[in-house]
């Protein structure tokens, strides 16, 4: 059984942790406040999770979601990540984690930032652009007409791989977007930002999508 790692039990962490839980995989979750913090939350999700330091869950994640403030960044441990598959769902809001000259002037993406920071992981885009509520109630199997689509973008074939596979799992459609240079288009303030979109609709938002919105 794959163990998915989550470091942030915010709002999209602990989604993440049901659906994947519901989804059959065992799943190890931290916070920046300490595991005992998470005992309500463990004591839902049942015998397939539990609560970790953000070490420990990268350390025992076969694959991890990084979903912490953009702010905190720099305090995703490294090393235990190292080889892994990494989801990251975060967002840059300067009004939370102060101005970032390079995300003003679109030079780079969050993701690629959240790369430079994890070198030797494998960065994919997930999650970052669906509101948390809807990652366990907008779902449907596979097939389903107008069934909601989320976008993946990465440098790393492997990853797109995972992503695609592991949104199917939880109930959605995949648009690849390509390389994480392009994944600025599922950024905030951009046309598919928190938009209920299916496959074709995403497409057609990501391609309007301006680099500066």
């Amino acid at each position: 059984m794959t163990t998915l790692g989550i470091i942030g039990a915010g709002h999209i962490g602990s989604q993440v942790a049901r659906a994947a839980v519901t989804a059959g995989y065992d799943v190890v979750i931290a916070n920046s406040r300490g595991p005992e913090t998470l005992a309500d939350l463990v004591a839902e999700l049942g015998e397939h999770a539990r609560a970790a330091t953000a070490a420990d869950a990268g350390a025992a994640g076969d694959v991890v979601v990084v979903t912490v403030p953009f702010h905190a960044l720099a305090q995703i441990p490294v090393e235990p990540l190292a080889g892994k598959i990494v989801l990251d769902t975060n967002n840059y809001y300067f009004e939370r984690d102060g101005r970032i000259d390079a995300l003003d002037r679109g030079e780079t993406t969050t993701s690629q930032l959240v790369q430079q920071h994890l070198p030797t992981s494998l960065v994919a885009k997930a999650f970052n652009h669906i509101p948390a509520r809807d990652i366990t109630t907008d779902v449907a199997p596979a097939g389903t007409p107008n069934r909601r689509a989320l976008a993946t973008a990465s440098d790393h074939a492997d990853a797109v791989e995972f992503v695609t596979r592991f949104y199917d799992e939880l109930g959605f459609d995949t648009v690849n977007i390509g390389p994480l240079s392009e994944s600025w288009r599922v950024e905030r303030d951009r046309p598919a930002y928190v938009v209920r979109q299916n496959a074709e609709e995403l497409k057609a938002n990501l391609a309007i999508a301006n680099r500066l919105p």
